[in-house]
């Protein structure tokens, strides 16, 4: 028997052929579709779209589950006519970035030395390429200040969490809204075992917006990187090698974005602005001669970031730029 009803097949969207197909096993009323022959029960609480299912972007319909997958879920519009396939990203189920576990201080209390000499002694080391001895070395001779290469390197390790809470209330003064937003990977060696580290780096303020450490370089690697910047606005492209562990979290988390694979320098498109940042990251990293703990060295790689961020002079200038800058070098005394 034909009845026009007030709801749609999940599936296909049909709202007005449907065959009523008996009853569940808590007696709700079961319905078949004429369209696509799908069974659905609309009167069981329990059946039906789950909650936040994501309907079609273009057409706006109704969708349904293609395949499930670990931390996306690729869907398909119901509508026949569109029957556009999409992916749903599965926030929850990625695990967090490796920026997320930074371990220390977030404060400059019981310190020895004054704050002017720590923030001093910092950009020393993050900014150049001086080594702990070194400055040491300088600190002595210039300042009179005796503070062992042993204490110097706690300073370069600890304060993470501190300049983790300057980042967060600085980073929303800065538009990220660009056209562009560029990823790489590059190799670093932690208790001389080979390493990754996931840079993604913003076309238009060159800020280096988030980082992952990793001893793999899977698709899952990837997602963890990208889902730590979701929060950042959404750019229009993301430029990338052709590295295939990009193609599927790029698909899921961007999903209006376009995604440049770069594979020749001849390309309309290139890569050399991240290519230039691990360039910088390299540069500085070479004379540490290799990272002895995954912890500590996740806490130097994060004070690296935000000092190239917010200290290092960059080619570009902004009032908000100027205001950060001031923030991160006039720190109170303690």
């Amino acid at each position: 028997m034909q009845k026009i009803v007030s709801f749609r097949c999940p599936k296909c969207n049909n709202s007005h052929s449907f065959y009523r197909f008996g009853k569940d096993n808590h007696g709700y009323q079961k319905y078949l579709c004429r369209n696509c022959n799908h069974q659905f029960t609309p009167d069981n609480p329990s059946s039906g779209i789950p909650a936040g299912y994501p309907a079609c972007p273009v057409c706006g319909k109704a969708s349904f589950i293609h395949h499930d997958y670990e931390f996306y879920t690729n869907c398909r519009c119901g509508d026949k006519k569109c029957c556009h396939s999409f992916y749903a990203p599965k926030p929850a189920a990625i695990p967090p970035a490796s920026l997320s576990s930074l371990a220390g201080k977030a404060d400059f209390k019981g310190m020895r030395y004054p704050v002017q000499t720590v923030i001093c002694a910092l950009t020393m080391f993050y900014l150049g390429k001086s080594s702990f001895r070194n400055i040491s070395m300088i600190l002595r001779i210039t300042n009179n200040i005796k503070a062992s290469h042993t204490t110097i390197s706690n300073w370069c390790k600890r304060f993470a969490p501190l300049f983790q809470n300057l980042s967060l209330e600085l980073i929303p003064r800065l538009n990220f809204d660009s056209d562009e937003r560029h990823a790489d990977e590059t190799v670093v060696k932690v208790l001389g075992k080979k390493h990754y580290i996931w840079f993604i780096v913003d076309s238009e303020t060159r800020f280096g917006l988030g980082y992952h450490l990793s001893s793999y370089s899977d698709s899952s690697q990837a997602y963890k990187l990208f889902n730590s910047v979701t929060s950042l606005g959404n750019p229009g492209s993301i430029v990338s090698d052709g590295l295939g562990s990009y193609i599927q979290p790029v698909k899921a988390i961007f999903n209006h974005s376009d995604h440049i694979r770069v594979q020749s320098f001849r390309d309309d498109v290139s890569n050399n602005l991240i290519e230039s940042f691990n360039k910088q990251f390299k540069a500085w990293y070479t004379t540490k001669q290799g990272f002895n703990s995954y912890e500590s060295d996740n806490n130097m790689i994060y004070m690296f970031v935000f000092f190239f961020n917010f200290v290092r002079p960059h080619s570009w200038t902004s009032k908000a730029f100027v205001e950060c800058t001031q923030k991160v070098i006039c720190i109170p005394k303690r």
